[in-house]
């Protein structure tokens, strides 16, 4: 069932123009009489250039006060300078209510010793401090869950799992992909036993494939990846929006055998994050051209904000229905709406005219040949040779002590052009057979220049010459 009636957004706006002065400032500017709003679609899309960046933060709180909220997070910044969100424990009743039905209902943490260990990084940039505060939480109210806010410093999470693992029924990563997988592999090179830890992952931040969940779960003896093995789409300014479940995972995993229908489905035979989410705490829209909006009480109150995500939104009976049309019967699970995330089009990078997708490089390097040398980060641009050639350029990072090779450049360089070739069309028709193979460059983990320790890691950057 649901966990409420779905979100009053009239409400919301109406209660956001009489208590938030920015807000009133931005509909007065946009000629917007608040007592004339009717409907939904009267309202004004807000966004992080056109509402957030042009008002004082003050203002764009409740009753103009920044003592509002209890604690300051900062997004990542990928799109330029980062925002301050400040955030009260009552803006996280919706996100916690999220990540509970992660723990309780996939992981069964309410019945099992579990530590929680947090591979976010810590300090003012959103996830770390956020699950921990989450976890810690759950634990007040009687999971029988330990936190441990290692960060991302992979020698202390190993170094935590060792001292403290055995004690414990279970493990829960929570963390960045390609930063638990740098774990798990850390810990295989060094001996580590991760079957006997009953280990589970909660990620955010990124979209990842079937094949990392194989991965993974492989990696670290799991009998179950499809529930092992949760991805969250969370932001800073709205916190947890939604969460993959063993429904939604089972159904992705479906699809990701049928581009076919994927694409039917999702407008592209991309596969995105496909997650559910409560329409009591979030209301989502799927805005013409495919990307999302949402809305969202709290301290800064979020109204029809264009979060600028590719994406839709899916009726939960459709889907299943869908499915089940198409000869799958997902099974039993939560009836929440699905919305499914593809991540921010300023990512992907032109080539001949066609978007390469990080997702589809991703894909690539979670294939046998590369997957047991390469961490799974990566950088895609394009650059300009001294004859003024385009080239596509991936930058892959190696493994803890594994050494880059001609034969690993070149497996890297064919498993790209493969998994390009079979999901991406506008690669196939686009790009001439003599550039569709890119040339790949191995650096070391942590590399400074591509990969530096500690920060978000971006997947794209701008072409530059070379």
């Amino acid at each position: 069932m649901g966990d409420g009636n779905p979100m009053d957004v009239l409400a919301l706006f109406r209660d956001a123009a009489a208590e938030v002065p920015a807000y009133r400032r931005f509909l007065s500017e946009q000629g917007v009489d608040p007592a004339s709003v009717v409907s939904v679609e009267q309202i004004p899309l807000t966004s992080k250039s056109g509402y957030h960046q042009r008002y004082p933060l003050p203002e764009r709180c409740r009753g103009g006060r920044i003592t509002g909220g209890d604690i300051v997070a900062l997004s990542s910044g990928s799109s330029g300078t980062p925002t301050v969100w400040p955030r009260s424990a009552a803006d996280e009743h919706g996100g916690a209510a999220r990540m509970e039905h992660i723990l309780r209902d996939a992981f069964h943490a309410h019945e099992r010793s579990t530590l929680a260990v947090v591979c976010f990084a810590l300090g003012h940039w959103v996830g770390g401090m956020y699950v921990a505060g989450i976890c810690r939480r759950l634990a007040a109210r009687g999971y029988p869950i330990t936190v441990a806010p290692a960060g991302n410093d992979i020698d202390e999470v190993l170094r935590v799992i060792d001292e403290l693992g055995d004690f414990y029924d279970q493990i829960v990563l929570l963390g960045y992909p390609p930063f638990v997988k740098n774990v798990v592999d850390s810990g295989l090179a060094r001996g580590m036993d991760w079957t006997s830890y009953r280990i589970k992952i909660v990620m955010a931040g990124e979209v990842i494939s079937e094949q990392w969940r194989d991965l993974i779960g492989l990696r670290t003896g799991m009998t179950d990846p499809t529930a092992d093995v949760a991805n969250m789409y969370g932001t800073a300014d709205g916190g947890v929006l939604a969460t993959e479940t063993p429904l939604s995972v089972r159904i992705r995993r479906f699809l990701a055998g049928r581009p076919d229908l994927a694409r039917a489905v999702f407008g592209d035979t991309r596969l995105p994050t496909l997650a559910q989410f409560d329409p009591a705490t979030h209301r989502f829209e799927a805005l013409p051209g495919g990307t999302l909006a949402f809305s969202t009480d709290g301290t800064v109150p979020l109204v029809r904000y264009h979060i600028a995500d590719e994406g839709g939104v899916i009726a939960h009976d459709s889907l299943i229905a869908l499915c089940r049309e198409h000869g799958f019967d997902p099974g039993e699970g939560t009836d929440l709406p699905f919305v499914f995330v593809f991540g921010r089009s300023m990512f992907t990078v032109s080539f001949f005219g066609a978007n390469v997708y990080p997702e589809d490089v991703a894909a690539a390097l979670e294939r046998p040949a590369v997957a047991g040398w390469a961490t799974g980060r990566f950088v895609l641009r394009t650059l300009e040779d001294v004859d003024r050639d385009r080239r596509l350029n991936v930058v892959v990072e190696l493994a803890t002590g594994e050494a880059a090779t001609d034969e690993r450049q070149r497996a890297a360089a064919e498993a790209i052009r493969a998994e390009l070739l079979r999901v991406n069309n506008e690669f196939a028709h686009y790009v001439p057979a003599g550039y569709q193979t890119p040339d790949v460059e191995l650096r070391t983990a942590d590399d400074p220049e591509f990969f530096p320790h500690g920060i978000k890691h971006r997947y794209t950057r701008p072409g530059v010459e070379h």
